[in-house]
């Protein structure tokens, strides 16, 4: 039997909501994953084109309509994880599109089980041959 291969990152219902309203607002939109610094580790809502992103990014996959991308160096310590964007209240990172909304995006994780881990693998080598 074939396991499903997991989402590497998934949305809630009020990111979802969240992510329409800037659609709505700046057009298309995708989300990086920060690493530290000035914002802590906040995923991050840009405009497409106003952060650009360098061709090792990893994309994890789509989230109401928009890409969630990371670094590679982040992505290899974050590779076994299952990542959820949700929406909080506080203030969002200063570059981020969320900013003065009083709501910010937070990520919430959970590890992948092994077999969760061994379905991934199996893709990804499938997807490099």
């Amino acid at each position: 039997m074939t396991q499903n291969v997991p989402v590497r990152v998934a949305v809630t219902d009020k990111a979802l909501a969240l992510i329409a309203e800037l659609r709505a607002e700046h057009g298309d939109v995708l989300f990086h994953q920060s690493g530290g610094c000035c914002d802590g580790s906040s995923p991050m809502c840009y405009g497409v084109g106003d952060y650009i992103l360098s061709d090792d990014d990893v994309k994890l996959g789509e989230v109401g309509g928009a890409g969630f991308y990371m670094s590679p160096s982040q992505f290899e310590y974050w590779r076994h994880t299952a990542l959820t964007l949700d929406v909080v209240p506080g203030r969002g990172g200063m570059f981020s599109l969320e900013n003065g909304r009083e709501v910010r995006f937070h990520i919430r994780s959970r590890i992948f089980s092994d077999a969760e881990v061994k379905a991934l693998e199996e893709a990804e080598a499938k997807a490099a041959a």
